[in-house]
């Protein structure tokens, strides 16, 4: 195989779409002035070009990528808690664990419970959130029906019912986040704080 220059290969894979004269990469570049013409421009183009690497390498250190990341979720506009009604740190944190815990075995047996047959009852209304039904939807579902039960949830009081489809859908969000999903989130943390203080007062 013969031995081929470099930019001949790189044109190889990226030819120009622009037909350019060759640029003289000797004579004096002044930055500072802007260009005349077209022409001019494109070789300015081509003697900054030319004077970056033909491959960078990004320098990353593997500890930070160790490290286990968190989703950080701003709840401003929330009411706080009046007094006597605020949850303890340790009922928090034991909420915290349960919902990682469930999170973690539907993402784990999501597979098994989409082979499952759907009983025809199951477009009944008001019919609870079976695993059967949420680990078939994709993301795109899981915040379309969040949005629609949060939205609903705006307007309406809130019942156990309601609460069971929130939290299950909840728990069927996958991480990253999505920005749709962080405001949706947000938007119920607010309703909530809400209808707390409606029910205390």
């Amino acid at each position: 195989m013969a031995w081929v220059p470099a930019e001949s290969a790189v044109e190889e894979l990226m030819p120009r779409l622009l037909p350019v004269e060759p640029c003289d990469f000797t004579e004096a570049f002044d930055p500072s002035v802007p260009p005349r013409t077209p022409q001019e421009y494109l070789r300015r183009v081509q003697i900054e070009a030319a004077q970056c690497p033909d491959v960078v390498v990004a320098q990353i250190d593997p500890r930070k990528l160790k490290r286990k990341q968190s989703v950080n979720i701003s709840l401003s506009g929330c009411q706080p808690a009046p007094e006597g009604y605020s949850p303890t740190l340790q009922w928090q944190q034991q909420q915290v664990a349960q919902f990682s815990t469930v999170r973690q075995s539907v993402n784990k047996h999501r597979s098994h419970w989409k082979s499952q047959q759907l009983d025809s009852n199951v477009t009944m209304i008001g019919f609870p959130p079976l695993l059967s039904i949420v680990s078939r939807m994709n993301q795109a579902t899981v915040t379309s029906v969040l949005e629609y039960l949060s939205n609903w949830f705006g307007e309406r009081d809130f019942t156990p019912e309601l609460g069971r489809w929130l939290y299950a859908l909840l728990a069927c969000l996958e991480k990253p986040l999505l920005p749709e999903a962080h405001s949706l989130i947000r938007q119920l943390a607010r309703r909530c704080s809400e209808v707390r203080l409606l029910v205390v007062f």
